[in-house]
């Protein structure tokens, strides 16, 4: 009897290639994201990181000269297949940058903005949704008396949360984060990484990072870039203790990168 636990991936990706114009930026990755675990996408700059992040929810699209080759299956459905649903597919992917960026309104409009979009009009429901999304970013206590001032004032730290909550709010499966902690200090860089280990019993979370001290912190699995390939991947504990690859041990140890 096979008693071994089956690994529940979220996003599969095989022969995947990206490129800019003539540019190879990812070349042939295969790589499987499993589901309710923080995926730390680890590497030196201009490796792919960011680029394969994009992948994820078609953010890519956006730039023109962008060309994939490869599949994508995202709950067993390939997102780069013809008539794709991708409004749909970045409302269950959501994505944090690395600067936060909060709307020019309230905070209680930032986070209402997504379901006021799709058509919830019921202050009520509005409301429900505010707070528990605040509360998930574990954010609802130190706003629950202001949550009309405007976002702007708040410090980058809660800036950045009310962004994640933001994106909580639409109820979404992913979570995508593009080095969410670079812009903040220590206090705030932790009250980040804290919220990321809550929130992983509910959504699935990839995250960019350049801090090696984060992703074996925060994350449960690694994927290694470098030069637009996947070096290695497996469990964080493993890859950090005992790397399959020179590559790998090269770059968690610090002698380049």
């Amino acid at each position: 009897m096979n008693t071994k636990k089956e690994i529940n991936n979220i996003f599969k990706i095989k022969n995947l290639n990206l490129f800019y114009a003539d540019n190879q930026a990812l070349i042939d990755l295969e790589v499987n994201i499993e589901k309710n675990k923080v995926t730390a996408l680890i590497g030196p700059s201009g490796c792919g990181k960011s680029t394969f992040l994009r992948c994820l929810n078609r953010m890519n699209d956006l730039i023109e000269i962008c060309k994939i080759r490869g599949t994508i299956t995202f709950e067993d459905r390939n997102i780069y297949r013809p008539n794709y649903d991708v409004i749909d597919l970045r409302t269950n992917v959501g994505m944090v940058f690395q600067k936060p960026n909060p709307f020019p309104m309230s905070i209680y409009d930032n986070v209402s903005y997504g379901p006021k979009c799709q058509g919830i009009k019921d202050k009520k429901i509005l409301d429900e949704i505010v707070e528990k999304a605040l509360r998930d970013a574990a954010l609802w206590d130190e706003v629950k008396d202001r949550l009309h001032s405007s976002a702007m004032m708040m410090s980058g730290g809660q800036q950045q949360r009310v962004c994640i909550a933001r994106a909580i709010a639409m109820e979404p499966k992913v979570i995508l984060m593009d080095e969410p902690t670079s812009a903040l200090d220590p206090i705030a860089t932790q009250k980040v990484e804290n919220l990321i280990e809550n929130l992983k019993k509910d959504y699935t979370i990839v995250i960019v990072t350049h801090s090696m001290q984060q992703a074996a912190r925060i994350s449960d699995n690694t994927v290694f870039f470098l030069l637009g390939k996947i070096i290695e991947t497996g469990p964080t504990n493993k890859m950090f203790s005992n790397p399959n690859k020179q590559e790998t041990e090269d770059y968690i140890t610090g002698k380049f990168g």
